[in-house]
Order: structure tokens, then sequence, then C-alpha cells
């Protein structure tokens, strides 16, 4: 009764803050804020650009292999008390990669960062905003991608300057330090896990129910089974995979078509404000619109992206392909986190998202190694860009043809 006594106003925008916050600050475990301390790295281990991309994949793999589990103790245990501990264990893995000295130290390094930060503490911001919203959920979450996917696609400028007036465990320290006086405090004490732990109601709205009951859907089992589930983390997988192989070696992607290392990092900045933007567009429609062709549209554009990227240059042109590929990347992001509540509930979407996230993250590991292995053979990075057409154009075709899960039954009280 004390908890709904101080609570009188509708607490969701508080925690969609919070989740924002959360997902922007999954930015050093994301491949867009790891880019700019590749070479660096390289420079002073002396380890080749191949053995860090396998480094990088198996810190990413291992995190990966976590993310079921983490899914059922957020429904088990809650937002709060899980994001909390992950808050805490993310700053003490980017204290420990400040101070590897060796392949060896930076692979440990990746695997706390890459499962803590870009596995755990994302899966954790997109749960708690996903159960204090219904009929807006489309439009918050997509809120929520826009702002936090901002926030991660322009931490690369302000590293990459600390790293040129420092070093890159500075930088890395850096982070460590503003993730953990930034985060824990909200984790702690603004996390709610769900309306009725504050007495009140999904959306502010009554007629929505009071607990748990007020939730409904499948469990991860259920969802598993249905196939339109597997195009769903096909979309998810293709932004995954595919920000984590350009993100990886932008510096030297764009480097390769005559931009320096500065204005590559600069190119992150149109990615933020064009995926901004696209997510926020994708926002407004997604409540509403067929699941089925937003993905198609948004798949047909990804492939386009790649296949500008092997035509940009210094100048407009690399803006445009900055332009498209983070319109894309973030626009699947926000189609994911939106339909699978709808078409799956959140009854269990912590699991659920386990899953998804878990099959992503795994796919993205490989994705920095398949890059690197192609320069090396080819010397170039266009051929396995025209290649990458390929994979939106495949989930394209899935999503319009496999079925879409019959409706779930909603409680009644």
């Amino acid at each position: 009764m004390i908890a709904v006594n101080a609570e009188r106003k509708f607490s969701g925008p508080r925690m969609v803050v919070i989740a924002t916050l959360a997902m922007g600050l999954t930015a050093p475990g994301q491949t867009a804020s790891i880019s700019v301390f590749i070479d660096p790295m390289i420079a002073e281990l002396g380890v080749g650009r191949t053995a860090v991309s396998a480094a990088y994949m198996i810190g990413t793999l291992s995190g990966a292999f976590a993310l079921p589990w983490v899914g059922r103790a957020v429904d088990r245990f809650g937002v709060r008390l899980v994001m909390s501990i992950v808050v805490t264990a993310f700053s003490l893995a980017m204290v420990g990669l400040a101070f590897a000295a060796d392949l060896f130290g930076l692979t440990l390094g990746f695997i706390g960062i890459r499962m803590l930060g870009q596995g755990a503490l994302g899966l954790c911001a997109a749960t708690l905003a996903s159960r204090w919203y219904a009929k807006r959920r489309g439009r918050v979450l997509s809120l929520q991608i826009a702002v936090g996917g901002g926030i991660i696609a322009l931490s690369p400028v302000p590293l990459e300057r600390i790293i040129a007036a420092y070093d890159w465990r500075v930088a890395m320290l850096t982070e460590a330090a503003v993730v953990a006086l930034v985060l824990l405090p909200l984790a702690v004490f603004g996390v709610r896990n769900r309306p009725a732990d504050l007495g009140q109601f999904v959306d502010g709205d009554p007629a929505n129910g009071r607990g748990r009951a007020a939730e409904w859907g499948l469990t991860r089992g259920q969802a598993m089974r249905q196939p339109f589930f597997w195009v769903l983390v096909g979309v998810f997988a293709t932004a995954g995979f595919f920000n984590a192989a350009v993100g990886f070696h932008l510096i030297a992607l764009l480097g390769e078509r005559g931009l320096s290392a500065t204005e590559a990092a600069a190119n992150f900045l149109p990615q933020a404000i064009a995926g901004t933007a696209a997510t926020l567009l994708v926002g407004t429609v997604l409540d509403r619109a067929n699941p089925r062709l937003v993905i198609a549209a948004s798949m047909v554009t990804f492939a386009a992206a790649f296949a500008w990227g092997t035509m940009a240059a210094p100048g407009w042109s690399a803006v445009g392909f900055g332009v498209l590929f983070g319109a894309c990347g973030n626009a699947l992001r926000a189609i994911e986190n939106g339909i699978t509540p709808r078409l799956f509930g959140t009854a269990h979407i912590g699991a659920i998202r386990g899953v998804v996230s878990g099959v992503t993250i795994t796919f993205s590991a490989f994705a920095p190694l398949l890059y690197a292995l192609f320069y090396s053979w080819t010397g170039s990075f266009e051929l396995v860009l025209w290649l990458s057409t390929l994979v939106p154009l495949a989930v394209m075709v899935a999503a319009l043809t496999a079925p879409l899960p019959a409706p779930a039954p909603r409680p009644t009280t």
C-alpha cells in the first residue's frame, strides 16, 4: 500500500528513460565502440588482425551461451536485481580488459564485455520497457532503440579522441567509470520490474488489469515451434551479424575506399542520425503495420547498403553509405523488439529474448573473423560485401512466406 501511495503517477516513462540509458551504455560491449580499439590493440600487443578477430569471436560465442539463462533469470528474479549484478560485472570486465597484456587477456576481456554489455545488459533494457507498455509498445521500444542506438553509434567519436590523446587503456577505464556511475544507481534505486510492483497497470490503464494476470504469452518452447519466430530471429541475427562485421572493420573498410581513420570514425555520426530517424519512423507504423511488409522493405534496403559500400568514396558517397547502413541496422532491431512481444506476449519475454539474443550473438561472433578472412584472401572487402547482399534478401523471402502465429489467448482478469 505504501508503494501504491508513493507512486501515484504512471512510472512507465521513467522505466523507458532508464532502459534507454541502459541500452545506450551497452556501447562498450558493442562492435561500434570496440572498432576504434582494434588497431591500437593490434599495434601495442603485436597481434594480427585475424588473431584479434578470432579472440573477439571466442569472446562473443562464450557470451552468447549464457544469454538463455540470463533471460530465465530476468523472468524469475526481475530486471532490477539482474541489471544491478550485470552493471557491476560489466564495469569490472572493462577494468580487466584495460589491463590485458596479451592475446589471452584480450580474449577474456572480450568474453566479459560481450556477454555482459551487448548481451545481458541489452536484454535487461529491452525486457524492462516491454513489460510496462502494450498498446504503445512499438513506439516506446523504437524510441528506446533510436536514442540508445544513437548513443552507441556516436560513442566511437569521443573514444577515438581519448585514444589519440592518451591510449586505448585510458579510454576503456573511462567507459567503465561512466557505466558504473550512471547505471548502477539507476538499476538499484530506479528500476521496478513491472507495474504491479507499484500497484499500477500496463500503459497506466486500469483496463489492462494488475499483476501477473495482466501478462500473457507463449512459453519459450511454444514460441520456438512457430516458424515466424525464426523469421524474427533471422531479422535480429542479420542486424547483429552485419553490424558486427562492418562495424568491426569499418576503419579498414572505409580506409580502402580512401577515407582517413578520423573520417572513417566520423562515419558513425551519419549512421547514428539515420538510425535514429529510421527507428522512430518504424515505431510510428509498427503497432499497426503488417510485419511481413515492414521486414521485407527493411531487408531490401539493407541489401542495397552493402552494394553501396563497394562503391563508397570520400565525401557525400561515404555519408550516403553511413546513412543507409545505419538506418537499416537500427530499424531491424526495432522491428524485432516490437514484433516479438506483440506476437508472443510478455509472460515469458525474458526467456524468449534470451534465445533470440543468444542466436544473434552466436552469428555475430563469426562476422568479424569471416570478413577478416575474405580480406586476407582477396585483399579487399568488395567481394564479401557483394555476397552479404544475399542474406537480407533470403530473410525477406522467409518473412513473406512463413505463417504468422495464431493469436494466443489474453488474460480475462
